[in-house]
């Protein structure tokens, strides 16, 4: 069958990688294609008449199997014949035809002389790997905002015990040409002084420098622990306004640096945290709700390369906390301090930091003991306002009434401990879908130390093998949305025709999966991403399949901020017309990629028993 050239030219424009190619070398691909129409009653003939060369589905249905890997499940779009071409291997091959179709066939040498293009050449190897090749994923121009802190800390921080004097301090801090100091006692942190210090406390005032330098330092200072990333210490610091961040190790809490503001302004390519800034000078509700309005316009004027959705989920999260931080601020105005020590706790997307425009609040209150009739009246009126607070602000009341403002999350301390003892006794698949949201949950105003001690009575009951393999079962429940001819399979009941749910069908089970290692591993940090730098070598997840996962999920959430913004939506319902040719190869490899690492969950917790 002979196709005309210009047929050949548009069918290839919508094909990955061809459609990047410059005019001049797709017209010369398309003047060597050949169309076939590829039926049971002629593949022998047709098969035998194209051997070693390339094919491009058009249409129909194939079952092919073409390399020493398994059969592959092929439609439009798809290509076959490639493996031996670039491998140079003479595979032995079959063809099914499941459902007969056209199908574009073009010679090795033409193919050859096309994998000199870096584009293609990658897009193959991808393709022989089921890879997600996303180069702007790892060129991203702001990953720099997820690096750990201890993979950006250059310097040992230069450190004084509390008994030296004021003159001591500064002496040390001259020699090491540093412009703070973080003070220790008994190895831990207890305080700071910076070059302002000692202008404002001891020039300024003529102070005795034999003084202890206690006498000077700011106690108790903020603080960072070296598994958060750049990001939180950007946003940490635009709150408190200050230039200088310690950092200690989160089991020891002892310093191991420090983040100054220069060390920002290094590494920043953008005023990402202007809104957080604008935020932090809100001195009550209405100055707040109107600052938080300006969200949805500020990320929607300012997220415009693909490296900016990256970080919105972190700056929608940093926000929500601050606006929570400043609405407890406003009710303790008006009644008071709380009367015992407490733990404002967030769960699920904002737990994670992966928060978009339709998230709603999820919340809850931890208690350092049970209250009293009174102090629980205290705690739910504080519940009652932030909540509604933010509301105001736009942050969605749960419609499942997951919030502090519901009695049965605010529990004391040991509450929650039976609580967790509970989930891992009666790990049900209706009792998993409910507690699954409080497995991912964060300290976001409060007393930290408090739900450090809930994390820790936690960690060993919720890596029980049973309650694991109950989680590995649900987390299997749903599937990707890929036929087995690797056609995407939309949601029905939609005005969009070929939408698919990426929240559901794809970054909540990488969500589910990456938990699931998290919690046999005894990580307590609630972060998709931070879960998977910090599995160690043995978690069951190797380093491949972890940066794979990473990958996927940026790609994913990419996507998926990409549709809110440009159409102004809040669901998470991409439609596939709107992605480019290699956006939707991209996605065909994550759906598998995350099929398969289901079937490895499942095998790995539940002996194969989904």
């Amino acid at each position: 069958m002979s196709a005309t050239p210009q047929q050949v030219l548009d069918f290839l424009k919508t094909s990955a990688p061809f459609d990047g190619l410059a005019d001049d070398v797709l017209q010369d691909l398309a003047k060597h294609a050949r169309l076939i129409y590829l039926a049971a009653e002629n593949q022998t003939q047709l098969l035998k008449e194209n051997t070693g060369r390339l094919f491009l589905i058009q249409s129909g249905q194939f079952s092919v199997k073409d390399s020493d890997g398994p059969e592959r499940h092929l439609s439009e779009g798809d290509y076959f014949g490639f493996h031996s071409i670039i491998d140079g291997v003479a595979y032995p091959s079959s063809v099914n035809i499941d459902s007969p179709g056209l199908v574009y066939c073009f010679e090795a040498e033409t193919f050859k002389s096309l994998l000199l293009l870096p584009e293609v050449a990658n897009f193959f190897e991808g393709t022989k790997t089921d890879a997600l090749q996303n180069q702007a994923v790892q060129d991203s121009n702001s990953m720099w905002l997820y690096k750990s802190l201890s993979e950006v800390i250059e310097r040992q921080p230069v450190i004084a015990d509390i008994g030296l004097s004021v003159q001591q301090a500064a002496a040390l801090m001259s020699e090491n040409n540093v412009s703070s100091l973080l003070i220790t006692e008994n190895e831990k942190l207890a305080g700071i002084v910076t070059d302002r210090d000692l202008r404002n406390r001891v020039v300024a005032t003529a102070l005795d420098t034999g003084l202890p330098v206690s006498a000077i330092m700011t106690d108790k200072p903020a603080m960072i622990t070296q598994n958060r990333t750049m990001f939180d210490a950007m946003a940490l610091m635009s709150e408190r306004n200050i230039h200088h961040l310690p950092v200690i190790d989160r089991v020891t809490r002892q310093p191991m640096g420090m983040i100054t503001a220069s060390d920002i302004i290094r590494h920043q390519k953008g005023n990402v945290l202007f809104i957080i800034g604008e935020l932090s000078k809100a001195q009550n509700l209405y100055e707040l709700t109107r600052q938080s309005w300006q969200l949805p316009h500020y990320l929607a004027t300012h997220a415009k390369r693909l490296g900016d959705y990256d970080i919105a989920g972190k700056v929608l999260a940093q926000a929500t906390d601050m606006m929570t931080r400043k609405l407890i601020n406003f009710y303790q105005q008006q009644h008071g301090s709380a009367p015992m020590a407490y733990t404002w706790i967030v769960y699920g997307s904002q737990a994670r930091e992966d928060q978009t425009m339709g998230s709603d609040q999820d919340n809850g209150l931890l208690l350092a003991r049970k209250p009293n009739e009174q102090e629980a009246e205290y705690f739910a009126g504080m519940a009652e306002y932030v909540c509604n607070g933010l509301g105001k602000c736009g942050i969605k009341l749960c419609p499942g009434n997951i919030m502090a403002s519901n009695p049965a999350l605010r529990l004391s301390l040991d509450d929650a401990i039976a609580e967790a003892q509970q989930w891992v006794k009666q790990p049900t698949n209706k009792a998993i879908m409910y507690f699954n949201i409080f497995l991912d949950a964060r300290a976001a105003a409060g007393d930290a130390d408090l739900f450090r001690k809930m994390q820790l009575a936690r960690a060993p009951l919720l890596k029980q093998k049973m309650f694991l393999a109950a989680l590995a079962r649900q987390a299997n429940a749903d599937s990707v949305p890929l036929s087995m001819f690797q056609k995407f399979v939309y949601e029905k009941g939609h005005t969009v025709k070929d939408a698919i749910d990426l929240k559901v069908k794809a970054i909540a089970i990488i969500n589910n999966l990456v938990r699931l290692y998290a919690l046999d591993n005894g990580l307590t940090m609630p972060s998709t991403q931070a879960r998977l730098a910090s599995l160690p070598a043995g978690s069951g997840l190797s380093s491949r399949d972890a940066n794979n996962l990473r990958d996927i999920w940026l790609f994913l959430t990419r996507l998926r901020w990409r549709h809110q913004l440009q159409n102004k939506v809040t669901d998470n319902l991409v439609s596939v017309t709107d992605l480019s040719s290699i956006e939707k190869h991209q996605l065909k490899a994550a759906f598998k990629a995350i099929e398969r690492a289901q079937q490895a969950a499942v095998m790995k917790f539940s002996g194969g028993m989904s």
